[in-house]
């Protein structure tokens, strides 16, 4: 086999050994992250109702929910029953949002009664199911819902309500901290991608080129020798077939979604600024970033340039932190060092370099807003902040 073959053959099993481990690796991390944010719900939930049985139920999908955890049970009837949206206590809390109770479940006119057979079986009867909430954007959603189960007489009062919601609140807050680090985990993975896409075209891009190169012209001094010209044209297509398939590996690999692109983008960013002036600069994503159109991407990115030229130009920074979030609905960036500003800065809009009063007028366009803030103690701050829509 040709050199280059072997070297583009080398470059798809790389590709594809890579994503195979990091397909393993982050769907394992996953559900990793959610069984510990919710493996002690379901006992909580029992402790703090005085229930006989507590459980919790994932969403799965948009319309329905999947009971995974469960305090107290006698037997397997509950474990991972799909609970669609409206049906039974937990379907209906799937769909209104707001905890349901009734004092015995099978008789119950107010729920649905497709598994009677299975709370039968565990001989339940008063039961609550309130929802696990979490807010994004504005928007409130249920995430999971929170069981709790009598045996016997009795039913649930509202100091009962209260103790459930007060366990469904601090499971939300464990799923937002699993979700964001997931979020931070994609970022790493789509990062590492990135980085083996640079290596792959620098070193088997570079070695494919000069292949075809030191062909091209062997075949031009060589005219007159057919059968060596025959096999050096073979060569060629060979070594071009090659470029093609490691082409397409690299476009496999640049493949990422879009409201992945902005923190990648920073985290490159940082990472050339540390390996040209030797400052460590690192990027903290606080939370997950809502989706963003090409030109605001462009602008946060162009700002957080920006600001690690100022700092490299004039503050003599010893670490630069850049973080990304969401601020007041909109998406913020800020570059915040601990250097010495020259004297007579300014903000923006007052004297401020060209390309600070150029980003200010563009996000002025784009109804958001710039600051730069020069710290008592020592230390710059840029802040650009962006509407997601207007």
């Amino acid at each position: 086999m040709p050199s280059s073959d072997r070297d583009a053959e080398r470059a798809r099993e790389q590709e594809h050994a890579l994503n195979a481990l990091l397909a393993e690796r982050d769907g394992l991390l996953s559900v990793l992250d959610r069984v510990l944010a919710l493996q002690g719900t379901a006992r909580l939930i029992r402790d703090a109702a005085g229930a006989d049985a507590g459980f919790v139920a994932d969403l799965d999908g948009p319309s329905r929910a999947v009971i995974r955890w469960i305090a107290g049970n006698r037997t397997d009837s509950l474990q991972d029953l799909a609970v669609p949206i409206g049906q039974g206590i937990g379907g209906r809390v799937l769909a209104f949002g707001e905890p349901v109770r009734v004092s015995d479940y099978v008789t119950a006119s107010s729920i649905t009664h497709q598994f009677d057979g299975m709370v039968r079986r565990e001989a339940m009867s008063a039961m609550l199911a309130v929802p696990v909430l979490t807010e994004r954007d504005g928007r409130v959603d249920t995430v999971a819902v929170a069981y709790a189960a009598l045996r016997g007489a009795g039913e649930f009062g509202d100091d009962a309500v209260g103790a459930v919601q007060a366990v469904a609140r601090d499971a939300a807050r464990a799923l937002r901290l699993a979700d964001r680090a997931e979020a931070g985990r994609t970022t790493a993975v789509a990062a590492e991608r990135q980085r083996m896409q640079a290596s792959l075209h620098d070193s088997v891009g570079a070695m494919l080129f000069s292949i075809g190169a030191q062909v091209r012209d062997l075949r031009t001094t060589l005219p007159d020798n057919p059968l060596l010209s025959t096999r050096l044209g073979r060569l060629e297509s060979d070594v071009s077939a090659a470029s093609l398939a490691l082409r397409e590996s690299l476009l496999a690999l640049s493949e990422s979604s879009p409201e992945r692109a902005l923190p990648i983008e920073l985290a490159e960013h940082c990472r050339s600024f540390e390996a040209r002036t030797g400052v460590p600069a690192r990027l903290v994503q606080l939370g997950e970033v809502a989706p963003l159109d090409e030109e605001r991407t462009a602008l946060l990115i162009g700002a957080v340039r920006e600001g690690l030229l100022n700092t490299e130009k004039h503050s003599g920074a010893a670490t630069v932190v850049v973080s990304l979030g969401m601020v007041d609905g909109g998406v913020q960036v800020a570059v915040a060092d601990d250097g010495a500003p020259e004297s007579g800065a300014a903000e923006p809009g007052d004297g401020a370099g060209l390309g600070l009063r150029m980003l200010a007028e563009r996000a002025a366009r784009l109804g958001g807003r710039v600051s730069l803030v020069h710290d008592e103690d020592g230390g710059t701050t840029l802040r650009v902040l962006l509407p997601v829509h207007r």
